[in-house]
């Protein structure tokens, strides 16, 4: 058995273990006492002092063994309580063996042992219960009201409980006052002490008549039109307000007060949290050398700090931009404290340093997330498209099934469906070259999603950019709408769907669940008011007209695609086999280089519509 054992040089030890001492004694005279009416006999004090000795000894070497002197007791919480139950019942059970053994119970009233370890529980949380209370209540009192904030919390659920929890116990900065929550059954009852104010709705009311320094919005699932409901009525108090991040920021479960932060876009797409199937994506993941292209792009990037957290054997860095694969080695370094990398620079177009990597490392899984993405640059620049999006995403592929990889992700887009532009014409042909593959050894899949915020193609980066300036902000159209998640939530759906190809016979496209589509005009009233000013008063929006390649409306299927939801919710999959001749594929794959070679837009555009009939730049 591995000793928890505290301290020895701290003076805190001793005061600690003398104070049992003296515990462990008043409880079994105690048990004595109650046993007899508070009129010991004579011979049963005799054999009180007799068991003493052995009780000390055992309850001292048992306390010291479990860690119960490890802890600060002006911090005890509820698992400590439980801590002190188990092992005080396992003591007790102890001594008893041991005077069973040693003596037999001849003699011995049995019900001392029973009132020993009760006394012993009580008194021994009790005095650890009053050392919390003293250090809570001298905070308080040391601590001037006119330097603590008066809080108000929205919501009443689990998130709320734990940074109420947090604030009564460290009350130096903080004065919670109440919470308010939309049910109804909440109202008139407490959480920690604190009472249920009322319905959300009552918070301008509530703020009337109650002193509110701040407001923490703590609602741990809301639609973006609820939490829009909730950030204006909490404007329109004039009082300031922060929120609890999402939990998929939150990875180890920690919810502290230095979590709460200001309200961002994310927040109000309402985007539910992510669950995941640890076990499968541990399944493909643990242990194993995983490949990632263009591991330095917002989603690649992601990726990695996804992967890390399912402890890869090995993972290949590689990416054709020197900046951002040492960013991303560095963060893995320094911030993540994870150093089992490699990185490659290069161009995955580079047969020979692919097929030199994948000699070297041998990966098992391939995430490859490498590819031009801009529509409007790729419109004036079409054969940048077919090197990197197709040739780059074929020789790879190729050099992935000749390195017997076991499992090949491909990382596509929304775009891909009915695509009006070269680039998600560009990711389609990737996606019918994956699904030529199926019957490799290698087995392939692809995820399909849509717009992540915040990433280095978004336009939240850009709208932030001219409200910081005073505007306007420009959106193309007024009716132009966009799926959005945030980065991590992709990056976690692609692990997942990549365990899911064990499922079917390979080549399957995942869909992501994007939900609802947003309209970009709406994302930049609501980015304009989160920046505390009034769209169309303090900065203006501006419609400049769809770009080259842009359509209104974005899809993630195209009419007729077979599609069924996966075991996990936010998944879907279409069909496996591939839509187009192999020997048609093939010939308009060596007409697309060609056509690249000559830097001939027109012809390469007029090879795509013959690969993706559904490809019509004229759509929108």
């Amino acid at each position: 058995m591995k000793l928890n054992l505290p301290n020895f040089r701290n003076f805190n030890f001793y005061a600690m273990f003398l104070a049992d001492m003296v515990i462990f004694t008043l409880a079994l005279y105690g048990a004595y006492l109650f046993r007899f009416d508070f009129a010991v006999p004579s011979q049963f004090m005799t054999q009180f002092k007799g068991l003493l000795k052995y009780v000390l000894v055992l309850k001292g070497l048992f306390f010291l063994s479990f860690g119960l002197y490890r802890g600060m007791w002006r911090y005890t919480s509820l698992d400590d309580f439980w801590k002190l139950i188990k092992v005080t019942a396992a003591q007790n059970l102890l001594l008893v063996s041991f005077v069973v053994f040693r003596f037999t119970l001849m003699g011995v009233p049995r019900s001392v042992f029973v009132l020993d370890w009760v006394l012993t529980l009580v008194l021994c949380s009790g005095l650890r219960l009053s050392i919390r209370t003293f250090f809570t209540k001298t905070m308080s009192l040391t601590s001037p009201l006119a330097d603590r904030k008066n809080i108000l919390v929205i919501g009443g659920g689990s998130a709320a409980e734990k940074i109420s929890r947090e604030m009564t116990a460290n009350p130096a900065h903080y004065n919670l006052v109440g919470f308010l929550d939309d049910d109804p059954g909440k109202r008139g009852r407490t959480i920690h002490g604190k009472p249920v104010l009322g319905l959300i709705e009552t918070l301008g009311f509530v703020v009337d008549r109650t002193p509110v320094d701040e407001i923490f919005i703590s609602v741990s699932e809301a639609s973006g039109e609820q939490m829009r409901r909730i950030v204006d009525t909490c404007k329109d108090t004039g009082v300031p307000h922060r929120i609890l991040p999402a939990m998929t920021e939150i990875m180890d479960g920690k919810v502290t007060i230095k979590a709460l932060r200001d309200i961002n876009y994310l927040d109000l797409l309402g985007r539910s949290p992510v669950t995941l199937d640890t076990e499968r994506i541990q399944g493909y993941i643990t242990d194993q050398t995983i490949l990632v292209t263009g591991c330095g792009g917002s989603i690649g990037s992601e990726l990695c700090r996804q992967i890390v957290r399912f402890k890869p054997a090995l993972i290949v860095l590689v990416d054709a931009s020197e900046y951002n694969l040492y960013s991303i080695q560095m963060e893995l370094h320094h911030e993540i404290g994870f150093t089992d990398y490699a990185t490659v620079l290069g161009n995955i177009t580079d047969r020979k340093l692919m097929d030199r990597t994948f000699s070297e490392f041998r990966p098992s899984v391939v995430f490859h997330a490498a590819a031009y993405k801009h529509v409007p640059m790729l419109e004036r620049n079409p054969w940048q498209a077919v090197r990197n999006n197709i040739e780059g995403s074929q020789a790879i592929m190729e050099t992935a099934v000749a390195a017997s990889v076991e499992r090949f992700v491909v990382v596509s887009t929304d775009k891909a469906v009915r695509p009006t532009n070269v680039m998600g014409a560009s990711k389609r042909v990737t996606e019918l070259l994956m699904q030529s593959m199926q019957r490799a050894s290698t087995r392939f899949m692809a995820v399909r999603f849509g717009n992540v915020v915040g990433s280095s193609g978004s336009v939240v980066p850009l709208f932030r950019k001219q409200i910081e300036s005073g505007g306007p902000v420009t959106v193309t159209h007024p009716e132009v709408t966009r799926y959005f998640m945030s980065i991590a939530e992709a990056s976690q759906l692609i692990l997942q769907a990549g365990s899911m190809g064990d499922n079917g016979t390979g080549g399957e496209i995942f869909v992501l669940d994007m939900g609802v589509p947003v309209k970009i005009s709406d994302m930049a009233s609501d980015l304009i008011r989160l920046s505390g000013k009034e769209p169309g008063v303090d900065v203006e929006i501006k419609y400049t007209g769809l770009r080259e390649g842009e359509k209104l409306y974005e899809e993630l299927i195209t009419e007729g695609e077979g599609i069924v939801r996966t075991e996990h919710e936010k998944i879907l999959v279409l069909g496996s086999d591939c839509c187009i001749a192999a020997e048609d594929l093939e010939k308009g794959l060596a007409g697309l280089k060609d056509a690249r070679r000559s830097h001939d837009g027109q012809a390469i555009r007029n090879i795509l519509k013959r690969l993706v009939p559904e490809y019509l730049p004229e759509y929108n």
